[in-house]
């Protein structure tokens, strides 16, 4: 069970408290009206899924009922930092490689 820390509140709170909406910092297309449905779809419909950090988008539902973003680390479900919509994280490295790593001995 995780603790959040609910930037609104102030306060840590059992996770059953909250909801998360998905990811977060996804900017809206300016002309909505002037999109493709591909592009309409791919806003719409695709999300990153990285393994490593995500900044997502959470609500503090069973609490204050505000929307805020959390950085999160989809490998190890850690919560790195809460803050209010319109900030920036802290925490912004890369993604985690992917890329299978060879052992010295296993090369050809």
């Amino acid at each position: 069970m995780l603790n959040i820390f609910c930037p609104h509140c102030g306060e840590l709170r059992s996770e059953e408290e909250f909801h998360c909406s998905g990811q977060a910092h996804i900017a809206r297309p300016l002309d909505p009206g002037a999109c493709t449905d591909a592009q309409w779809g791919e806003y719409m419909f695709f999300r990153n899924n990285p393994r490593g950090l995500q900044h997502e988008l959470w609500i503090h539902a069973a609490g204050c009922r505000q929307y805020f973003n959390a950085t999160r680390n989809t490998v190890t479900y850690e919560i790195l930092e809460t803050y209010r919509i319109g900030s920036q994280p802290q925490f912004v490295e890369k993604t985690i490689d992917e890329t299978p790593q060879i052992a010295s001995g296993d090369q050809p």
